[in-house]
């Protein structure tokens, strides 16, 4: 895991996984997105689109997965997964059973990190 793109409210961590997977996490340990006044709340989620729409645009999923648990590591964090018809869990969640093994084939994991490092520069 790295992270691969920070301001002062937020940053953005890589999970590593057989699927393009970002976790996007407030700088601050709020414990409830409800915690997150409106302008932070707004800007979370504008950063999640920016990320959904990248993972698109970029690896053409079957799906785009969103998540907030939160109850093994209890602060706001958001997981943003593309997901694929072929990939080992598909249609079950990332920490469900798994239904296959197969090897997946994407694209340049790195040149997408750049592209949304580039698209999220109006929050840097």
């Amino acid at each position: 895991m790295h992270i691969i793109f920070e301001n002062h409210n937020f940053y953005i961590e890589t999970e590593k996984s057989q699927i393009p997977w970002l976790k996007v996490f407030t700088q601050e340990p709020y414990k409830e997105l409800s915690d997150l006044n409106d302008e932070l709340r707004q800007q979370l989620w504008e950063i999640v689109n920016i990320i959904e729409k990248e993972m698109i645009e970029y690896y053409q999923p079957t799906k785009i997965n969103i998540a907030s648990f939160a109850n093994m590591l209890p602060r706001v964090h958001i997981h943003v997964m593309a997901r694929f018809q072929d990939d080992n869990y598909y249609p079950n969640p990332m920490w469900g059973e798994k239904q296959r093994e197969h090897q997946l084939t994407l694209p340049d994991e790195e040149k997408f990190f750049k592209r949304v490092f580039a698209a999220l520069q109006k929050f840097a």
